[in-house]
């Protein structure tokens, strides 16, 4: 779904935290508000969107290694707004940023963090070219001019023990999710606007302080913003992208709430044509759990869709993927079995 843990909400008032995970759930008074009516425009979309409070910018990659070894790469901005209104410039803005990277493998999995204010060029995202950035964490168009500018990426970070130089090229289109990019969230109605570009194509190169590592996969790019994306009562999210065997795609999230669980997701064809699921439609069924940082996490899943006849089994690559950030959460690379085998991505939240 990835309404992706907005980290930057530790910079929310502290009495909001309670509201919803890592305050995703307060309200949005003086923000603007996702509406069903409005179609996405690219490449313009690409771009921030400062009238809503959060937005985020999110990289996953499954990798194998020429060393024989599987690895799992994150790339991800969050845009957040302190007030509503003009942000403003230079020092005076209202804009803070943050970015987590992480890279994991069978043995390890090693996480960086970095905060940033707006206004002063240490972080940001431009339209012409497309470049989203946080000190030396780039994110930028290699695109051929006329393309769309997502289609083709250079995507750099690093952190102790850690970095990464990997290209990414689309092999497919974007995709809209929810209904034409309006994503519903719960059943009071939150929702964001999300759009996805999951044809990724990777090649590149993985540094640790002994060696380096060239690598190959795929990956998964969500885009998403809104101001009030979770109901009051939500508190965390399981949220999965997966590339299936046979070229289709499937991205599926349960947000867990006092009123019960709410589920959904968008099944994507081979040729990009994205069919979303009614609420209820997925089932997401935790299994075996891993104590992880004091937590019982749900490290297993079955997922089923009847409609797909669909029955997979998901385990993650590292059970101990924790991502000990402000708002800590767990995210790792899973693989799928059973009935439509593939990999992806697994992020945990509110645990």
């Amino acid at each position: 779904m990835n309404v992706r843990p907005l980290l930057i909400a530790l910079l929310l008032p502290l009495p909001a935290l309670a509201q919803g995970f890592a305050g995703l759930g307060t309200t949005e008074d003086g923000f603007a508000l996702p509406s069903p009516d409005t179609r996405l425009q690219f490449p313009a979309d690409h771009g921030a969107h400062p009238d809503f409070r959060i937005e985020w910018w999110y990289v996953t990659a499954n990798l194998r290694g020429a060393d024989g070894r599987d690895y799992g790469t994150q790339w991800t901005l969050f845009r957040n707004a302190l007030a509503p209104g003009d942000p403003g410039e230079g020092w005076q803005t209202r804009t803070a940023w943050m970015a987590h990277a992480a890279l994991t493998s069978a043995e390890d999995h090693r996480t960086a963090e970095r905060l940033a204010r707006g206004g002063i060029g240490q972080a940001g995202v431009t339209l012409d070219p497309f470049r989203a950035e946080i000190d030396d964490w780039v994110m930028v168009s290699i695109a051929a001019p006329g393309a769309d500018p997502l289609s083709a990426l250079s995507l750099t970070a690093n952190g102790t023990g850690f970095a990464y130089d990997l290209a990414l090229a689309a092999t497919g289109p974007l995709v809209l999710q929810g209904t034409q990019g309006y994503s519903v969230k719960s059943e009071d109605g939150q929702a964001s606007h999300y759009y996805s570009q999951p044809f990724y194509r990777v090649t590149g190169r993985l540094d640790f302080p002994d060696r380096s590592v060239t690598v190959e996969g795929t990956a998964w790019l969500d885009r998403e913003w809104s101001s009030q994306p979770l109901a009051e009562d939500q508190t965390g999210w399981d949220w999965l992208s997966l590339h299936l065997d046979g070229g289709a795609r499937l991205m599926v999230y349960r947000l867990r709430g006092a009123r019960g669980d709410y589920t959904t997701g968008t099944w994507i064809a081979p040729d990009g044509t994205p069919t979303p699921l009614a609420p209820g439609e997925v089932e997401m069924i935790p299994g075996t759990t891993t104590r992880v940082a004091g937590r019982e996490i749900p490290t297993a899943w079955r997922v089923r869709l009847p409609a797909r006849d669909l029955d997979i089994a998901i385990a993650a690559m590292q059970p101990q993927a924790w991502n000990d950030t402000r708002v800590p959460y767990w995210e790792g690379p899973v693989t799928a079995t059973g009935s439509h085998p593939g990999e992806g991505y697994l992020e945990m939240t509110g645990y």
